[in-house]
């Protein structure tokens, strides 16, 4: 079997699988029109279907196509919201939102500059023109661009960020996994006119999130 039929076979599988745990259609719909092992280095790229993250380089992964499927239906998308990503990362995630809210707009931030410029790049190639890929400063999220309808955070926290839960209007959804540098929780916040309500997703591991609200730089 030729290298392009084990992936067919793969990519097959795996949206099997994840279909049986994802119940939107549209979240599925939109991770099987994507090109995954266009968002992985060259050498993983006969990976690229198998349901792991891998390594993009810098220390940083693409996410577990089961968890960006999981994080995405959490956040509820109907189409025309102003989302933020924090943690731009391969642009993976960002070109599953993009497609999602045709009707909306998404900001994404990444604090690598390098990994920034490549995302940015690759999502243009890629025809998702309602992204907008910015350096992320020295405040959490991108208060400048906000409120937004929905945040999520593709690295861990040792806390839901109160700056992030200010950036959402009321009946926003934050997405965010938060626990220790190893082990996190998978959380689901609302934000509130009474304060946020939470929602606990299941267990993850993500990168470690920097800064302020978050863990210091090692």
């Amino acid at each position: 079997m030729g290298g392009y039929a084990v992936m067919l076979k793969a990519r097959q599988n795996l949206f099997r699988n994840i279909s049986k745990k994802i119940r939107s259609k549209a979240v599925m719909t939109a991770l099987g029109s994507l090109p995954r092992e266009r968002f992985v280095p060259s050498e993983s790229r006969h990976l690229a279907y198998q349901d792991i993250p891998l390594p993009i380089g810098e220390n940083q992964t693409i996410s577990q196509p089961f968890i960006v499927a999981m994080m995405t239906e959490a956040l509820e998308l109907h189409g025309n919201e102003r989302v933020l990503e924090v943690g731009t990362g391969s642009g993976y995630q960002a070109a599953v939102l993009s497609l999602l809210m045709p009707r909306g707009h998404l900001i994404t931030v990444e604090r690598v500059a390098h990994l920034k410029e490549k995302a940015k790049a690759l999502l243009a190639e890629l025809g998702y023109q309602n992204v907008t890929v910015e350096l992320a400063g020295s405040t959490l999220g991108a208060p400048k661009h906000g409120p937004f309808d929905a945040i999520i955070v593709t690295a861990a926290s040792p806390q839901i960020p109160d700056s992030l839960v200010s950036q959402l209007e009321i009946g926003g959804r934050l997405v965010i996994p938060v626990g220790t540098r190893e082990n996190q929780e998978l959380m689901r916040v609302l934000r509130t006119n009474e304060g946020i309500s939470v929602r606990w997703l299941g267990h993850c591991r993500f990168v470690p999130l920097i800064g302020n609200e978050a863990f210091p730089e090692q």
